[in-house]
């Protein structure tokens, strides 16, 4: 069964040794995307932890930016329309070109957070699909006395011997919106070399296909309609 994802939020952290925020690599940072044209950030800000990229926004809570601290690169696309391919593309970008002007020589490790909303297709309410469906609670939780206003999930997936990656997972009734599943998925990835930063948009690419490729089918097998044509879990 396949699902349309609506990405809420691309976040993405690039750790490298600790170094002054000087705000004078990252405006030539600027400076030089502007001049080739089509930059992937319009504003130039000097924060309070360091220098900010960032973009216009008009949707509320909406974040479009690049923030480079003492330790790390932290990009958040948060409620925009930015894609996973073009948010894995733009990180690449940033950080093949603002590591030599800052003088980094490694980036220790990347974190990726990846946010989606999805809806079950035979299901209105995800609070009672996550409890009767995928845990199969049942009347159960009732033995707490009140009735939860949000159910859900949290797993973790450590390196093994064959993927050195870890992967974290949230599956969670959404409150704002009872029929929708919110999906939380996040990817830790080692150490990576600045000559080798296409790995950095393979990570973000990875991540996503986690999702895609692992997640939303483990939903889909309780998201079916038993053999009388009612909504509940398949016996096969």
């Amino acid at each position: 069964m396949t699902y349309p994802t609506r990405t809420i939020a691309l976040l993405c952290e690039l750790l490298h040794p600790p170094a002054p925020p000087d705000p004078r690599p990252i405006q030539r940072l600027h400076n030089e995307m502007f001049e080739g044209g089509q930059p992937a950030y319009a504003g130039f800000q000097i924060g309070p932890q360091g220098p900010v990229l960032s973009n216009p926004v008009v949707s509320p809570g909406a974040v479009s930016q690049v923030a480079f601290l003492a330790d790390r690169l932290q990009f958040r696309e948060e409620r925009g329309s930015l894609t996973h391919e073009t948010f894995a593309a733009q990180v690449r970008e940033i950080a093949e070109r603002s590591a030599p002007l800052r003088g980094i020589p490694v980036y220790a490790g990347q974190q990726i957070i990846l946010r989606s909303l999805v809806n079950p297709k035979t299901a209105t309410d995800t609070r009672t699909f996550l409890r009767d469906r995928l845990f199969g609670f049942g009347d159960e939780l009732d033995r707490l006395g009140r009735s939860p206003h949000l159910v859900g999930l949290r797993l973790g997936f450590g390196p093994d011997p064959e993927q050195s990656s870890a992967f974290g997972l949230r599956i969670e009734s959404y409150n704002p919106d009872p029929r929708s599943l919110y999906i939380e998925v996040q990817g830790s990835f080692g150490p990576i070399p600045t000559q080798d930063l296409a790995t950095v948009e393979t990570n973000v690419l990875s991540t996503y296909g986690f999702l895609v490729d692992k997640v939303l089918p483990f939903l889909g097998h309780f998201d079916r309609r038993d053999s009388s044509g009612n909504d509940g879990e398949d016996a096969g």
